[in-house]
């Protein structure tokens, strides 16, 4: 199979993972505790680049390490010390996977200077100073007692628990201690009597601090029980107790099969030294593209700017800014990954919702100016309505109708919900998405493109009536073409797989992303969590489709007040909105016509791809897919899955090929 890797570090990881046949165990990308410090970089600070620079360089190492330290220091922004560091018991490839969904999560803290994330398999960490010979930290050290667990209620047990608890601790920071004095890892796992423990020090620390680091976290988790379960998260290392055993025995540590280190070092080898000739080839030519995009955007931007200088959209910075109390923490009704939304109040009564933009470089005044552009003439019932802008202060500014009720993922999957939705509004809330969505691709004289659909963009307004929203990411493209070929941007386990892998945007990316947030809705699950039991929300819903039994599917906060025959139609237009095929999927326009009417069958839709055989009986008379299980075990806990298919097309087939139906995301 013949791979096309992109430069970008997602795919560049991916394309190394299909490049290496052996098998591969758990990641354990869990995010077991994430810290964003409270200082923010100046606004002038040419800070995202740095950081973006700083991934990729730490990319780098632990592609060849497993973990990584580097510092990015230039005369343009604050200097970025950063740190990655796999645990020892997991192999080359989910180490990977593991820094992959670290450093997917770790820019939710942005623009703060500092940030560490913790997962249950690795760790990383970026600050502003030298940190590295940190083993604990007062302020930011914390401990994770998990309460999903049973606790045992005979009082023997717990006592047992307690008691056994103590030992393996005691007994994993011993050999973790142990390990890093003879110069290894830091790193241990235990077990006594039905409970089991890991110990990692990170490779910047000594025996004294790894030591040190430990007795403070044997100490915190201890405070965790009777729990079954318990996590330390301080600045030198990390420690885990649990019930069940989460670990893996055999490591890819030194000690394994010499000929099979020697053979991966050999394709690391090559894969770098071919990495290396490539971006040697490329950098000339992408370079002098750069620049002659950046001309031609400046040129671009100085008339799109003077444009709505002159407008009715533009309004002053200083009257947003007394409208919501010079940006006051109390007024922040929302926070995005392009900055943070405040509750404005006029003069006159009038209540707005003002989005502050983090920053004013390059990447965020596209997406502005895009927004803007795209939206400020669009009026629909079921997409947020932009009443204008500023960007005549120090930061740009965009002004929307405020909508009290917020966003819809508060509603159907926090925990704190005030507010339990019934049948007929998250119908209806179902419905008035897809029709935003159909007026967005059919109803405008340019087909747009949201490209980032999910339940945290959906907003309600006092009746609840859905309102799509955040359009930065949005693209629009003429009649005459039928995809565009761009970057990737959006949420994982809500983008197509053609997308996903080649970059293909079509209208039938939105699709995708509409059918999960159809199936969310009405089971009340997140997509993007995958349990012990039954898998992901996709494969769940699948199960139950394949055994007619669609309506246990439903949020069990509904009991049984529910149309059963309606619920059934909606969770089967979901997968159908999911399938891994773009031309398989229908338009929204068709989704529309079937959800108003209720006479009108439901196409049966085909098995969706990332699962594996074993998931539904060997007789299925339906389409099936086999599953390559390294690709398919290694990626669904990140939220894509793979499946090997045995339809192909041309490239410029509306149908994906091999490659492209085979990774969807789960």
């Amino acid at each position: 199979m013949e791979w096309k890797c992109s430069s970008s570090w997602i795919l560049y990881t991916i394309c190394l993972m299909l490049s290496v046949t052996h098998a591969v165990s758990d990641p354990r990308i869990s995010e077991a505790g994430l810290y964003c410090g409270k200082n923010r970089a100046p606004l002038k600070a040419n800070y995202i680049p740095s950081f973006i620079k700083e991934m990729e360089s730490l990319s780098q190492s632990v592609t060849n390490h497993n973990w990584a330290t580097h510092l990015v220091n230039t005369s343009s922004s604050l200097p970025i010390y950063g740190f990655a560091q796999c645990f020892h018991d997991l192999s080359h490839t989910d180490c990977l996977l593991c820094y992959a969904a670290s450093r997917t999560k770790l820019p939710r803290c942005l623009p703060s200077i500092s940030a560490r994330i913790f997962l249950d398999g690795c760790f990383l960490r970026y600050d502003n100073y030298s940190f590295y010979s940190e083993d604990t930290d007062p302020l930011r050290d914390t401990v994770n007692c998990t309460s999903q667990l049973e606790l045992p209620q005979d009082p023997a047990q717990t006592s047992q628990l307690r008691n056994s608890v103590a030992r393996v601790v005691d007994n994993v920071a011993f050999l973790a201690v142990a390990n890093k004095g003879a110069g290894g890892a830091g790193f241990g796992v235990a077990h006594v009597k039905g409970v089991y423990a890991l110990a990692q020090c990170w490779n910047t620390l000594g025996s004294d601090g790894c030591r040190e680091c430990l007795r403070k976290a044997g100490k915190e988790v201890r405070g965790c029980l009777p729990k079954r379960e318990g996590r330390a998260l301080n600045a030198g290392c990390y420690l885990r107790y649990s019930t069940y055993k989460f670990y893996n025995e055999h490591t890819a540590a030194p000690g394994g099969n010499g000929t099979l280190r020697r053979g991966r070092a050999i394709v690391a080898e090559v894969l770098a030294a071919a990495a290396v000739l490539m971006l040697a080839l490329s950098a000339s030519y992408a370079a002098f593209m750069k620049l002659s995009k950046i001309k031609k955007a400046n040129n671009n931007l100085g008339q799109i700017s003077s444009s709505i200088r002159k407008s009715s959209l533009n309004y002053k910075y200083e009257t947003l800014e007394k409208a919501t109390d010079y940006f006051n923490s109390s007024r922040k009704i929302g926070q995005g990954g392009a900055g943070s939304v405040f509750k404005g109040t006029f003069p006159n009564g009038k209540v707005v919702a003002v989005k502050r933009l983090i920053f004013n470089n390059r990447q965020w005044v596209d997406e502005f100016f895009n927004e803007v552009n795209l939206i400020s003439g669009i009026e629909h019932k079921n997409l947020v309505k932009l009443l204008g802008c500023s960007i005549e202060g120090p930061e740009s500014l965009l002004v929307y109708e405020y909508l009290p009720k917020k966003s819809l993922d508060q509603f159907i999957y926090e925990k704190k919900r005030t507010q339990i939705l019934n049948w007929k509004q998250r119908f209806n809330i179902i419905l008035g998405i897809a029709e935003g969505l159909a007026h967005l691709h059919e109803g405008t004289k340019i087909r747009i493109i949201h490209r980032d659909i999910k339940s945290s963009n959906i907003l309600l307004d006092e009746n609840l009536t859905p309102k799509i929203a955040d359009f930065g990411l949005a693209r629009c493209f003429g009649a005459d073409k039928s995809h565009l070929s761009t970057g990737i941007a959006g949420t994982l386990g809500y983008m197509a797989p053609e997308y996903l892998i080649r970059g293909q945007l079509t209208d039938k990316a939105d699709v995708y992303s509409y059918g999960v947030v159809v199936l969310e809705i009405a089971s009340g699950r997140r997509n993007n969590v995958i349990r012990e039991d039954s898998g992901s929300l996709l494969q769940t819903v699948w199960k139950l489709y394949r055994s007619n039994t669609l309506t246990e599917g439903v949020d069990p906060c509904l009991g049984d007040d529910f149309p059963a025959t309606e619920a059934s139609r909606v969770f089967q237009i979901g997968l159908l909105c999911t399938q891994a095929s773009a031309s398989l999927r229908p338009s929204m326009t068709q989704v529309v016509y079937m959800l108003s009417n209720s006479s009108v069958d439901v196409p049966t839709p085909n098995q969706p791809p990332f699962l594996n055989t074993g998931v539904v009986d060997s007789d299925s008379s339906m389409k099936s897919y086999s599953t390559n299980s390294f690709i398919s075990n290694a990626l669904k806990k990140i939220g894509v899955s793979y499946s090997y298919s045995e339809s192909s097309s041309s490239p410029n087939s509306d149908v994906p090929s091999k490659s492209e139906e085979s990774i969807v995301q789960a």
